[in-house]
């Protein structure tokens, strides 16, 4: 297992000697049953340790009890914990984002910077940010919005503004900004943008929002690759890989990510997103595409795991296709029973000669390993962030796109997938490095070792 959960302490192990960096990371970690998130996280975690060989890293997130999570890395296994807090009506918890905050707030009024850093102290949860050299937010990759709700948008900025108010400099890293229905929305972006240190985007139009909410044109809020880019491949567990290389035996292997939130037909199960076509209908005639038209193998990828019952999982709807199809196809569209981490995912996808993916972190996964890809998109996301790949031409906007129009872009993309994958080849190297410096680029290293 790539990923476990465990109680004792760990601490992370590098190449050098001496006190290591505490990296503090908002906004990601291993609890969700989101790929995407776990690999904004695990990109993460791979980007601090090159800057910070032997860095000590936790999550500030939230949930009901600690946690270590074991994180296999280039440098080797590392604990990472997490400082739960709670986003709760039990308001006195001690560690409720609500009662934190009053408290810091309070501290804020203080004269005295002794006083203040006395009364942090007696807080473990104060003391354990504090303690951080680098403190860097994720907000979920695309959750810096009020699209999903102003308690969503809470939710992920208020340990942020827990940061700030505890006097610590915050990085607000590559992620999607907006877009912002509300007046209160704005102030509550535009209030956290100002006062962090550096700010990234993911692509362009969040980047031209950032400078418009903070008033800046200089260097401190710029682009950024996103940071699933630097999560690492792994070895799946069991025998699944000798049998991906059987399929591939048999002919070419297309990987089809099918998202269980649209196969539902969204939260209200009514196409709440405004797909122009019925997504099922439209899975299934994809299928057919690849697999009578293309003659190419099908492996369906889940990225969001889940069991029965849970409108968001890939894996149920991964399911319920193969069960319904795999006969008519006579064995050539396949699916995995394995609940693989974001590591092991990768990894099938990078066997994968061409890819489609409903998530856009699926599609991440194909990239960033030359394997050319089409994005089945639902939201303005996807367009941005995938053109900074340069891969934003085959972004299917299937709000607008109708069957037959998503059939033929998808035909065209699977005839130019080896000159796509040349091109792809010779791009991601130099933008996985630039993930991976990062922190590099923030001068933190000289910073941190000066305490």
């Amino acid at each position: 297992m790539l990923l476990t959960e465990k109680k004792p302490s760990m601490r992370s192990s590098g190449p050098t000697e001496g006190k290591p960096a505490t990296v503090c990371i908002l906004g990601a970690g291993f609890g969700t049953s989101n790929l995407g998130v776990s690999a904004l996280a695990s990109g993460t975690i791979h980007a601090a340790l090159r800057a910070f060989p032997g860095a000590e890293l936790f999550f500030l997130d939230y949930g009901r009890e600690p946690v270590v999570y074991e994180e296999e890395t280039p440098y080797g296994a590392i604990g990472v914990s997490l400082l739960n807090i709670r986003f709760s009506k039990k308001v006195f918890l001690a560690n409720n984002i609500a009662w934190l905050l009053l408290l810091a707030g309070l501290i804020r009024l203080l004269p005295s910077r002794n006083w203040r850093d006395a009364l942090r102290r007696k807080n473990v949860c104060f003391t354990r940010i504090v303690s951080a050299d680098v403190v860097a937010s994720l907000a979920g990759g695309d959750s810096f919005s009020d699209i999903y709700g102003m308690a969503r948008l809470l939710y992920v900025t208020l340990p942020q503004v827990l940061v700030l108010w505890l006097e610590k400099p915050l990085i607000s890293l590559p992620q999607t900004y907006g877009p912002f229905n509300s007046r209160a929305a704005r102030m509550i972006a535009r209030y956290i943008l100002r006062r962090a240190r550096s700010v990234y985007s993911r692509d362009s139009e969040g980047l031209a929002l950032a400078k418009e909410l903070t008033g800046r044109t200089d260097d401190r809020v710029r682009f950024g690759y996103d940071m699933g880019i630097a999560l690492e491949p792994a070895l799946p567990r069991g025998n699944l890989e000798k049998r991906i290389q059987e399929w591939k035996n048999s002919g070419p292997l297309a990987g089809l990510n099918v998202s269980g939130l649209l196969y539902a037909g969204g939260y209200t199960g009514n196409n709440m997103f405004g797909l122009k076509t019925e997504y099922r209908k439209l899975v299934r005639d994809i299928v057919d595409l690849l697999i009578v038209k293309c003659n190419l193998q099908v492996i369906l990828v889940p990225h969001v795991l889940g069991g029965k019952g849970d409108l968001e999982s890939d894996a149920v709807a991964d399911e319920e296709l193969h069960q319904e199809l795999a006969a008519k196809y006579g064995g050539r569209l396949h699916c995995y029973p394995e609940r693989l981490d974001q590591h092991e995912t990768k990894h099938v996808i990078g066997r994968c000669d061409f890819f489609l993916g409903s998530r856009m972190h699926a599609c991440i996964a194909a990239l960033s390993q030359g394997v050319p890809a089409v994005g089945l998109a639902y939201s303005g996301k996807f367009a941005g962030v995938l053109d900074s790949l340069g891969a934003g031409g085959r972004v299917i906007d299937l709000r607008t796109t109708d069957a037959p129009a998503v059939l033929e872009s998808i035909s065209k993309s699977v005839a130019e997938r080896e000159s796509l994958r040349a091109e792809l080849q010779r791009r991601m190297p130099a933008i996985k490095a630039s993930v991976l410096n990062l922190f590099a680029t923030e001068g933190l290293e000289l910073e941190v070792a000066r305490k």
